[in-house]
């Protein structure tokens, strides 16, 4: 099974590339088309290899977590139904069935929402040098990977691609995005966090921290309305970690892409080598045993996640 590395509809016009999505514009002038395709990035670099079906399986695993949260906040969800989007894409049914959403057009706000439940990752490197997470105090003694009293919210910049995300104080982030949009944003984020990690853990995964991303669309009562945008709880977004296999005061196995990280970092991959492992531009791949397990996790993450309903 091959990779969908690059998507190709010529009669739409492709607006923007991200690490994952191409987005496209549609006759709908209030619509987008969101199509996951199955590039994976680590550490902001697009690796030449792809994870086969992966777009399909961020794409299941977001409209099942937008259903499951939509009582919190609305999304930016239309339609997933191609015989309901506009008449231009459904010749494009083959290549896009199970890997595309139609959506609202939204402002996004030029911020990251992190919530973090469990130190580990950036948050673990940074509490080691200086008992700080984001330029946050932790007054308690912590090990790595230990559960947090309460979850905290560490918002990032949302870095262009090619370039690095890079996490700022909260002080910070209202300077950037305002003090009342900052509060909005943060309080739907630990409702989010705290939802999902409940049940998630009902599932038998740890959900140890995860990125939203928001944007805003006009309403008719003057505020503009914040909506829940991109993708929302995926292994691409997400650590999970198997609860049954938890053991605090080291890394944990995951079904996210720490594996992938894990892999390009055993290869020798640092910062400054964005470009490949020679520095000259030829990119970054990855093994099919590393394809294979990538694959393999999130579909495993996808169908824990849903057992409850099946």
């Amino acid at each position: 099974m091959a990779a969908l590395l690059q998507t190709d509809l010529p009669d739409l016009q492709l607006l923007s590339t991200g690490k994952v999505r191409d987005v496209y514009a549609t006759s709908s002038p209030d619509h987008l088309l969101f199509v996951a395709t199955d590039r994976i990035s680590v550490y902001d670099v697009i690796l030449s290899s792809g994870i086969p079906e992966k777009g399909k399986l961020l794409t299941s695993i977001s409209l099942f977590w937008f259903e499951k949260l939509k009582h919190i906040i609305p999304n930016h969800l239309v339609t997933v139904n191609i015989d309901e989007m506009p008449h231009e894409v459904r010749p494009y049914r083959e290549q896009l069935e199970g890997r595309t959403m139609l959506v609202r057009k939204a402002k996004v706000v030029p911020m990251e929402a992190i919530v973090r439940g469990y130190i580990t990752g950036s948050a673990w490197a940074e509490y080691q040098k200086s008992q700080t997470v984001c330029g946050i105090p932790i007054s308690e003694k912590m090990e790595e990977s230990q559960k947090f009293p309460t979850p905290i919210f560490t918002p990032s910049t949302k870095a262009e691609q090619g370039a690095h995300d890079e996490n700022i104080s909260p002080e910070k982030a209202a300077q950037l995005i305002g003090q009342d949009l900052f509060d909005r944003i943060q309080a739907a984020s630990l409702q989010l966090y705290t939802a999902a990690a409940e049940y998630a853990e009902s599932c038998g995964l740890i959900l140890a921290d995860t990125k939203f991303e928001f944007g805003l669309i006009p309403s008719s009562v003057g505020q503009d309305e914040l909506i829940l945008v991109d993708e929302v709880l995926t292994p691409d977004s997400s650590r999970y970690w198997p609860r049954d296999q938890y053991e605090p005061g080291k890394g944990q196995p995951s079904f996210d892409k720490q594996y992938v990280r894990d892999a390009l970092t055993a290869a020798g991959y640092r910062k400054g080598l964005e470009s490949g492992p020679n520095g000259n531009g030829e990119g970054w791949g990855i093994d099919d045993t590393v394809i294979e397990g990538t694959r393999k996790r999130y579909k495993e993450a996808e169908q824990m996640l849903k057992s409850l309903h099946s």
